[in-house]
């Protein structure tokens, strides 16, 4: 006789396991992301030396950077619906041995080349589609009741470009260009063991059998898949936006020296990582749409006070930390939503296009806003375009993704 209060989908799995187990994988997962995501975000901090090293254009240079960015964020639509059919444990296994090959391959040469850094850095992306692993293989190790705090966790991971862009330079300009190299490609070794010895699928995992061409087909044809990837390009987004340009714009508009808007974009990416994991745990004593809902209004206001460039103490500190703290929110909240709507069979597949919006969705705002200030020596109509994009993302959580969810719910 089945249970009356059996978990639907994959969480019916998760009940009989121990709370520490599930722990221990949620914990494994997140390491291997940061370790992943440290590796892909290698030549960012770069590329000022690299340039001056092998007399790069700026058009080069930024080509440089955007390879692994770009390879990483369409590479999650392929790998989401690969971890479907494998499962979490092969998959990190695989792009974390297979990251180790890029990561030698600049280290030990690569760099002295434009060529090289750009065929390095096209297999570099790899670490940076690791990302759509990991919210299908946390997912299934959770009850609904419990993913969204964990998906936050896991999302957390991200803070692993952060150790990138805080210990390479230094690493290179003490031991060697090979030193921040080897380094991450001994951690990304050691982890594809780890993983190989002790990350396990949850019990009970669904395993497609169409072709994978179909499968993703049908990915593509959810609703959710397109509600969350606008969500997630907004407001994912809009971190890696601020995060990449926030240093430009505080010293064009504020005057501010290099270190000073440094360390503030600093601050800013550190709230925004912190907050993921609690939008994740709102989201499950909440509802992912109440909080996607705040954290769309906070980001609307902030942009909307910023707009007018007020003094940057203490107007400007508050709107930029506000915004940090929405998008991280709403971040973590979003795939708590992929979680509750996606079937469990699909939520690898959903997550990988998510993935991909999110990491796409940083190119275009840093491209609108210098080519605003280029055209009216402001960035007023730029923060104005975010805070309507913010309101019309508002109105579709409130509207279609609330009665997705209500749909869900009976």
């Amino acid at each position: 006789m089945t249970p009356t209060n059996a978990l639907p989908d994959a969480a019916a799995p998760t009940t009989d396991v121990g709370a520490r187990r599930r722990l221990g994988m949620l914990a494994l997962a997140t390491v291997g992301f940061a370790v992943n995501f440290w590796a892909w975000s290698l030549l960012s901090p770069l590329g000022p030396l690299l340039k001056d090293m092998l007399t790069l254009s700026a058009f080069e240079q930024a080509l440089v950077v955007a390879v692994p960015v770009i390879v990483g964020s369409l590479g999650r639509i392929p790998v989401g619906a690969l971890t479907d059919r494998f499962g979490g444990r092969v998959m990190f296994c695989a792009m974390s041995a297979l990251t180790v090959l890029p990561v030698l391959f600049i280290g030990l040469g690569g760099y002295r080349s434009l060529t090289g850094l750009l065929v390095g850095g096209f297999f570099l992306g790899i670490g940076g589609a690791v990302f759509a692993v990991g919210i299908p293989f946390v997912s299934a190790w959770f009850p609904p009741s419990r993913r969204g705090l964990a998906l936050g966790v896991y999302g957390a991971g991200m803070g692993g470009t952060a150790v990138g862009a805080l210990t390479t330079v230094h690493l290179v300009e003490g031991w060697g260009m090979a030193t921040p190299f080897l380094l991450t490609a001994g951690m990304l070794a050691l982890f594809a063991l780890l993983a190989a010895l002790f990350l396990r699928d949850a019990p009970g995992r669904s395993i497609p059998r169409e072709p994978f061409l179909r499968w993703l087909s049908g990915t593509l044809r959810l609703t959710v898949t397109w509600q969350a990837s606008v969500l997630y390009a907004v407001l994912f987004g809009g971190y890696v936006a601020f995060s990449v340009y926030l240093p430009a714009y505080l010293g064009t508009a504020y005057d501010l020296p290099q270190a000073d808007a440094s360390g503030r974009m600093a601050g800013f990416v550190v709230l925004a990582v912190v907050m993921r994991p609690i939008g994740g745990w709102l989201s499950d004593a909440f509802g992912p749409v109440r909080v996607l809902v705040a954290a769309l209004l906070v980001v609307a206001a902030g942009a909307v006070a910023q707009s007018f460039t007020p003094p940057l103490m203490p107007l400007g500190t508050i709107a930029f930390l506000g915004m940090a703290a929405a998008l991280g929110t709403g971040s973590g909240a979003v795939f708590a939503l992929v979680a509750l709507l996606a079937p469990a069979n699909r939520v690898g597949s959903v997550t990988g296009v998510v993935g991909a919006a999110g990491g796409l969705g940083g190119f275009v705002p840093p491209l609108l806003m210098g080519g605003l200030y280029g055209a009216f020596g402001s960035y007023a109509l730029g923060l104005a375009a975010l805070a309507v994009v913010a309101l019309g993302l508002l109105l579709l959580t409130i509207t279609a993704v609330r009665r997705a969810v209500q749909a869900r719910q009976r």
